[in-house]
């Protein structure tokens, strides 16, 4: 059973398209009350969404994205809402309904997770950053001055990540309320990136190591490394979701059809995802399925990749990577 919320930004920018109609629910410019056809509708919503799970995005008019559709789903207790940073980053409220538990991974900044905060009337428990790059944790200092946030990171980056306070390793377990949250060791793009893995909820956190068609730039690591990191995400189950941190997905995209023309699940991806962002719609989560069929960073052993790149049959999949993420760089 699925509803579909669709909200609006606070700041003028264009209207959600004409085609809703019927018992949609709409929220416009400057109202914090919901607009009905039938005001009998309200009551329903507010009493079955309650205990749902539901993807929030924040309506903000940045990295070009303007309005956004959330779906709600009955199968989890934990909330997850898009915020969106600076150009193109993208950070996560997360929000158990049962305990009131809130927290925020990778905010760059602090003002528009505030925002997000205010309008739900939400406190903030705990800060999860996955990497120490300003672009993931620029808020982190903020935010915990105000609302006394505990931040969580990587043992591998304590010295870098601000205010850290909860220190987690591979391997680890920790509970965001009653959600156990696995930390995954996933370097390549630093040598402290982690990714966390909330199982229940079938989702998975993965800063700037996998995107949606992508994967980071090595800074700090090496082709293998990337690659073992990549394996250790796509070993979970196809239809977990991905959360990344940045909306890269349409110039991905790009590059992906330039070396694997012939990909029809990548053409029909593209599609799709030119679709949303001329509607100002974000791309993310992806699913790890999607992304086997369509990102060329887990698919190196393509021969059409590998002919396109002039990778030879002979090379490894980590040399593979290596030559891929190259092409990327320069694309």
């Amino acid at each position: 059973m699925q509803m579909m919320l669709c909200r609006a930004a606070a700041k003028p920018m264009a209207s959600f398209p004409r085609s809703m109609k019927g018992s949609e629910l709409c929220v416009w410019p400057g109202m914090r009350q919901l607009c009905l056809r039938k005001n009998l509708l309200y009551g329903f919503v507010r009493l079955f969404s309650m205990p749902f799970k539901t993807l929030h995005n924040v309506s903000r008019r940045l990295g070009g994205v303007s309005n956004f559709c959330s779906i709600t789903n009955m199968s989890s207790s934990l909330q997850i809402e898009l915020v969106p940073c600076l150009r193109d980053n993208y950070a996560y409220l997360l929000h158990d309904v049962d305990t009131g538990t809130v927290g925020v991974v990778d905010p760059s900044e602090a003002v528009p997770v505030i925002d997000a905060l205010n309008r739900k009337n939400w406190n903030l428990n705990y800060i999860l950053n996955t990497h120490h790059h300003y672009d993931h944790t620029g808020g982190n200092m903020d935010l915990k001055e105000r609302y006394g946030a505990k931040v969580i990171g990587s043992g591998l980056d304590k010295e870098r990540i601000p205010g850290i306070d909860i220190v987690l390793n591979d391997g680890d377990k920790w509970m965001f309320a009653s959600h156990e949250v696995l930390v995954m060791e996933t370097p390549g793009h630093t040598r402290g990136h982690i990714s966390f893995y909330f199982p229940g909820s079938k989702s998975i956190f993965t800063g700037d190591t996998l995107f949606s068609l992508s994967c980071g730039k090595l800074f700090e690591g090496t082709p293998m490394q990337m690659l073992s990191s990549l394996r250790k995400i796509i070993s979970l189950p196809d239809d977990t979701n991905v959360y990344c941190g940045h909306e890269y997905t349409l110039s991905n995209s790009k590059f992906a059809l330039s070396i694997e023309p012939g990909n029809e699940d990548l053409q029909s991806y593209a599609s799709q995802v030119v679709h949303l962002r001329n509607k100002g719609l974000p791309t993310i989560p992806t699913s790890l399925r999607k992304e086997k069929l369509c990102n060329p960073f887990l698919r190196t052993s393509s021969t059409e990749i590998r002919q396109s790149l002039n990778i030879p049959l002979s090379a490894d999949d980590a040399e593979a990577l290596g030559v891929i993420r190259q092409a990327k760089d320069n694309f």
